[in-house]
């Protein structure tokens, strides 16, 4: 008996894959990198600072950089909600659930361009917009839910306002990296590699 494959019916199947291998890739090692910020460069700022603006930094970095390199509705979901899982289990603390929630938001309100991350006046808004409505988010939440002997006046206005300072820093830092890995191809050599 011979079985014959039909090798266009296979290739058809496997570009129906949602997330594809690069993909699941950049979930992975961005998810790894969120671990490690949320858990050493966030405390760190925060026991000098007593501010919550590096623990963005951790977050939105990430996400950020995930997007942009698969440009898919999702990868920053998984990416926050994995994360914050593991950063959960490591430390115990509850606010992460904050940035996992504003995970979901960020990923959603870059859908208005298609996660198309790029160097010009739209994406640029739009990714702004991303991040600095995420990270409001994640002080309100973490400010009502998370934080004793506060009123929910003191989350809306100055944590979740720190939270947005915290969200501009991850701007000023990683907009220049997103150039400088666009100039270097690295999306390129990503997606043919």
């Amino acid at each position: 008996m011979v079985i014959r494959v039909n090798l266009k019916v296979l290739r058809s199947e496997r570009d129906m894959t949602y997330f594809k291998p690069i993909d699941v890739a950049a979930i992975g090692i961005f998810t790894a990198l969120w671990i490690v910020l949320h858990t050493t460069l966030g405390p760190l700022g925060f026991r000098m600072l007593h501010l919550p603006i590096l623990c963005d930094v951790s977050a939105y970095l990430t996400l950020i950089l995930v997007a942009w390199l698969t440009n898919k509705f999702g990868t920053a979901t998984l990416t926050g909600i994995i994360g914050s899982l593991a950063v959960f289990l490591l430390r115990g603390s509850p606010h992460i659930w904050g940035f996992a929630a504003s995970a979901v938001i960020f990923d959603v309100i870059l859908l208005a361009v298609k996660h198309r991350i790029k160097m010009d006046a739209g994406s640029t808004v739009c990714l702004t917009a991303a991040t600095l409505a995420a990270a409001y988010v994640a002080g309100v939440i973490i400010g009502v839910v998370f934080t004793a002997n506060q009123t929910v006046e003191w989350a809306l206005t100055f944590w979740g306002g720190w939270h947005v300072v915290g969200g501009i820093l991850t701007l000023v830092i990683t907009l220049p990296i997103i150039g400088t890995l666009e100039k270097a191809g690295v999306k390129t050599i990503a997606k043919t590699g």
